[in-house]
């Protein structure tokens, strides 16, 4: 079994649901999810790598970090089949132009609730000006 490991903003309903949702504990062990919010040792990983939490997921397999839409790609993979929600997800997301295409599509959507709910940005990367939705 792989050490496995997804990243997200638990601030976002959306995306916190959508990772309680998927059922990868059957293909890959044990998944530990974790707030992008809080200060880690994964967390300090994603920002050396130059990757914006605020723009993508991270999943990380073992030694490797996918992200955004190839993290969403490789969970639809990896997910059981089993339930409504992980066959349409395997569906949508099982192929990787759909994943590119869609992906932005779903992070304006989280950005705009966020917004709407007056959450501030991770801003992991610590970029000026760069707080806010």
């Amino acid at each position: 079994m792989q050490e496995a490991v997804l990243v997200y903003d638990t601030q976002c309903p959306f995306c916190d649901q959508y990772c309680r949702l998927l059922r990868l504990r059957d293909s890959v062990g044990e998944i530990r999810l974790v707030d992008a919010r809080q200060a880690s040792d994964i967390m300090e990983e994603i920002t050396r790598a130059g990757l914006d939490i605020d723009q993508g997921m991270v999943l990380k397999l073992d030694d490797r970090l996918y992200y955004g839409d190839d993290a969403i790609h490789a969970l639809a993979l990896m997910s059981s089949r089993s339930g409504m929600f992980n066959r349409l997800n395997y569906w949508i997301f099982r192929s990787p132009r759909r994943a590119r295409w869609l992906y932005p599509v779903l992070r304006y959507c989280r950005n705009r609730l966020l917004r709407l709910m007056g959450r501030t940005k991770v801003n992991n990367l610590a970029r000026p000006d760069n707080t806010h939705f």
